[in-house]
């Protein structure tokens, strides 16, 4: 389970991709890429950028099957902390699982249960 990518969306983007059979982000249009990252850096990323935020998903993927260019950067602001990045569409066969990722009553993010237990 460790070599699975993540990738928070929203519902809607989800179901958008899947009726055009591909997932695509805004930051590909516009950096390139779609910013993904690994299970140890997920949370931190929920936090930063998807804080107050509902109706999101987290699409795991398999990276092996992959049809466009996966590359492993540095973050914007973890410039020594590299995060996959990929260099076009998500293919919806590498998608394999989608999990309804909404913060806690706490008002933080928290893994999936059986994300949790995988990574251990």
């Amino acid at each position: 389970m460790s070599d699975l990518i993540l990738h928070i969306t929203s519902q809607t983007a989800w179901s958008a991709a899947q009726k055009i059979g591909a997932y695509t982000a805004e930051s590909l249009a516009g950096e390139g890429f779609i910013h993904c990252s690994q299970m140890d850096q997920i949370l931190r990323v929920a936090e930063l950028v998807f804080a107050d935020q509902h109706g999101l998903v987290l699409l795991v993927i398999d990276p092996v099957l992959l049809c466009s260019e996966l590359r492993w950067e540095p973050g914007t602001d973890l410039v020594t902390e590299l995060f996959p990045h990929v260099y076009g569409p998500i293919n919806l066969n590498a998608v394999t699982d989608v999990l309804k990722f909404e913060p806690g009553l706490d008002g933080k993010f928290h893994l999936p249960k059986h994300l949790e237990f995988a990574d251990h």
